[in-house]
């Protein structure tokens, strides 16, 4: 049997794991995958692959390529990138992991940290014989506005408060009454934006929410006032968002998620200022990665076994 672990970009699928006992051919793949004819030649002959999160999409006319696939096991319970229904119907089983839910809110701190204090840019000032150069921003006593206030904003609305900060919150379908019980207060979309010095978006990604944060969004935030992203990209036009760090009209923004993954080296956003870029780490962390593998290979095992566990769809 073939099995081809995709999208393992540091390659350290192999340590999370113990791949041994499956008593087949498993396959790393390290780099990103190009394009269809790309993903056609690395899994011909494999009946089984392991994807990444969202990493390399699984579209109907990608599977319909790949007829010697039986299983699809993907890192996590939602993979956007994979179509459930052509999957189902060509039989290739999905199944999924567990994940931590304190990793992403945990990086998200760091960027809100990054971005209001400057930390790249004080630290190469620092390596290149400089001194301080910026003057950062603060949390205790300012507002932070949690966009979704689910399993991660919930997280990420603690800590807020743990730094002293007024926290407020808004989604198309929040509860006031359990935001209060939080101790967050439900506003509306348009005051979150207006008044929120820290705004941090934890949604969904659908086609309702496709560009949650526009133009109008943008423009309605104070000038020092700071966004950051470690959602999903479609959340945020990244069109309208540009113009705006170039011109000054917020502090700036820490972005983790981007429209294309890895971001093409020419992208504006790398020569983008007021910028913290991170490759979409969210999720990369020891304990998550540990895991992700050790449930994939638990996946592949009862599923050769005739009792595929953690099926999703």
């Amino acid at each position: 049997m073939r099995i081809v672990v995709l999208d393992d970009y540091q390659q350290v699928a192999a340590e999370f794991a113990d791949w041994s006992g499956l008593d087949a051919d498993v396959e790393f793949i390290s780099r990103p995958i190009v394009d269809d004819d790309d993903l056609v030649t690395v899994l011909t002959g494999a009946e089984v692959a392991v994807a990444m999160r969202e990493r390399t999409a699984f579209t109907a006319s990608r599977l319909a390529q790949l007829p010697d696939l039986r299983l699809l096991v993907t890192t996590g319970r939602v993979n956007a990138s994979i179509d459930m229904e052509a999957a189902r119907t060509q039989g290739i089983v999905i199944c999924g992991t567990e994940s931590t839910t304190s990793a992403t809110p945990e990086l998200t701190w760091g960027l809100i940290l990054s971005v209001l204090r400057s930390i790249p840019t004080e630290d190469a000032s620092v390596r290149s014989g400089g001194w301080q150069s910026t003057v950062g921003g603060d949390l205790d006593g300012h507002r932070l506005g949690v966009v979704g206030l689910g399993r991660l904003g919930t997280k990420v609305a603690r800590v807020g408060a743990a730094f002293g900060m007024e926290v407020v919150a808004w989604s198309q379908n929040l509860d006031a009454e359990r935001a209060d019980g939080l101790g967050v207060r439900a506003v509306s979309k348009d005051e979150l934006f207006s008044t929120a010095d820290v705004v941090t978006i934890h949604y969904k990604l659908s086609q309702r929410s496709r560009g949650l944060v526009g133009a109008a969004e943008l423009a309605a935030m104070k000038s020092d006032s700071i966004l950051v992203n470690t959602s999903r990209a479609g959340l945020v036009d990244t069109d309208a968002l540009i113009p705006v760090l170039e011109a000054g009209g917020i502090r700036g923004a820490g972005l983790d998620v981007h429209d294309e993954e890895p971001l093409p080296v020419d992208h504006r956003l790398r020569s983008t200022p007021r910028t913290v870029l991170t490759p979409h780490l969210g999720y990369v962390t020891e304990d998550t990665y540990r895991i992700f593998f050790t449930q994939a290979v638990e996946d592949i095992a009862a599923w050769i076994a005739g009792a595929p566990i953690r099926v999703l769809g």
